[in-house]
């Protein structure tokens, strides 16, 4: 039995990390700035890791359906298992609702998605305003929720790692791995 994630698992676990960390401050820095062609650079940066951010989940929700995680271990209580399963499975969740909400949103607020400046998206619904400030709020609402299973998911990995002295946290970071 292997209790190693595999390379892709583990590359596309840090880079959705990585976009993510950039995504949300740049969001709430750039969301109260007055309208300038600055303002909309952030906001076409905050689209392009957005759609980047949902590439990268499909094929990372892919590459799990086909490549199963390591088993947790059995040391780990069952309240816990249920817990860590929950959060992976909100966390992919988020990792591909957010970025449509995103879209809907710009969509319903009239203004186009360009994935990198090159590559036009299509409008997911018809300019509308009540609905674009909607979507906004579900956008917002659901980036708090990533926010806070995102903690409980770090402070469970740190918990393994520094209380438990387990290998769960190394899974993901193989430099941390101890030897048996």
């Amino acid at each position: 039995m292997n209790d190693n994630y595999t390379r892709t698992a583990i590359s596309l676990h840090w880079l959705i990390a990585l976009l993510i960390f950039a995504a949300f401050p740049l969001g709430i820095y750039m969301h109260d700035l007055p309208l300038s062609p600055y303002k909309l650079r952030l906001y076409s940066y905050h689209k392009w890791i957005g759609v980047t951010v949902f590439l990268l989940a499909l094929f990372r929700i892919y590459w799990r359906a086909t490549h199963l995680p390591p088993v947790l271990p059995d040391s780990m209580k069952n309240w816990e298992k249920f817990a860590a399963h929950s959060a992976h499975y909100v966390l992919y969740a988020l990792i591909v609702i957010i970025p449509i909400s995103g879209w809907l949103m710009s969509s319903a607020k009239g203004f186009q998605t360009v994935w990198f400046g090159v590559l036009p998206l299509p409008d997911l619904v018809d300019k509308n305003k009540e609905l674009g400030d909607q979507l906004l709020q579900v956008h917002q609402a659901l980036n708090l929720l990533l926010l806070g299973t995102l903690a409980a998911h770090v402070g469970g990995a740190l918990k393994h790692h520094f209380i438990e002295r387990d290998n769960i946290l190394a899974r993901m970071l193989p430099f941390l791995r101890r030897k048996s």
